[in-house]
């Protein structure tokens, strides 16, 4: 043997290495299964009954065993499909020119750079800024700005509609338009450049928000008084969930112009933007109260 192998047999010694070890502790019975699991009954409790009403999430939804039912899950899959769908789809280049809109794009090459770099969206390109100076009317009190955002699918639906909605209403409250464009790739801040080059004292985009489950069709408007280059979050005002199930268009349209006038009036927007004032035009969007929650739409029904 070996020196080496002598002193390691000499230090398990030292240890208790060479002493046997003691036997397994005896296995506990584990009993056999039942035949058949049966699963609770599709009944939500009483606590999740009233919950239910003041929110869109899944609650008492029950379980079979250890995992959600069948009908649970099939149905979170497809409100899964359809944010993905809406995060995928693309505006058609030619969506512009068949609404007669003034086409407009940010500095994105494409749309998985239109996902992964936020910041280029936010910018117009060059060709882009060139044709936004030589056919836009200059210096209008509101800048309508139509854009597809992480939603194509809620501004090819419902994009128009809105537009058209708060076009008629500023010019009802005796604001002027400017002329109506489309970004493609548009992130929110875009509208500072598309603001500031026409030198229009409100800039309103209305793009298509970031989905949610089941909900790829909901529209987002964010305006800012003397939109300019460097304008923060806290400089906009914002009114989200435009869809038929949430504000619908024509009503978002409305309340839209009324926000608009408010800021050419008081000269500012954002945190700083009274509304006090407007509770009665504005309704639920000047309230601080919790809003009544969205109808949550069942896109697959089980059989049983």
């Amino acid at each position: 043997m070996s020196h080496t192998r002598t002193l390691v047999e000499a230090l398990r010694k030292r240890l208790g290495g060479a002493a046997p070890l003691p036997p397994p502790a005896p296995t506990p019975r584990i009993p056999e299964p039942p035949v058949r699991v049966f699963p609770r009954r599709n009944e939500k409790t009483a606590y999740a009954k009233e919950a239910a009403t003041h929110t869109t999430a899944l609650l008492g939804i029950g379980h079979v065993g250890t995992r959600y039912a069948t009908d649970v899950v099939l149905q979170f899959q497809a409100e899964l499909a359809v944010a993905h769908g809406a995060v995928a789809h693309e505006l058609a280049p030619d969506f512009a020119a068949r609404n007669a809109l003034l086409p407009l794009e940010s500095r994105v090459a494409d749309h998985r750079q239109f996902l992964l770099r936020p910041d280029l969206g936010r910018r117009l390109s060059d060709e882009s800024v060139h044709r936004l100076r030589a056919g836009a009317t200059k210096s209008p009190d509101v800048q309508p700005i139509l854009a597809d955002g992480l939603s194509a699918v809620a501004c090819e639906g419902s994009g128009m509609a809105l537009l058209h909605a708060f076009t008629r209403a500023c010019e009802r409250r005796g604001l002027t338009v400017g002329t109506p464009v489309c970004a493609r790739y548009a992130r929110v801040w875009l509208e500072d450049e598309i603001g500031e080059i026409v030198g229009a004292k409100v800039a309103a985009i209305l793009l298509g928000e970031r989905p949610g489950l089941g909900t790829g069709d909901g529209l987002s408007a964010y305006l800012v008084y003397e939109p300019k280059l460097g304008k923060t979050d806290g400089d906009r005002n914002m009114m989200s969930n435009i869809h038929a199930r949430g504000t619908p268009p024509e009503v978002a349209g409305d309340r839209l112009a009324v926000l608009a006038k408010a800021m050419v009036d008081q000269r500012t927007s954002g945190v700083s933007l009274d509304l006090s004032g407007l509770v009665a035009e504005l309704g639920e969007a000047a309230s601080r109260a919790p809003r009544a929650p969205q109808e949550r739409v069942r896109l697959v029904e089980v059989d049983r």
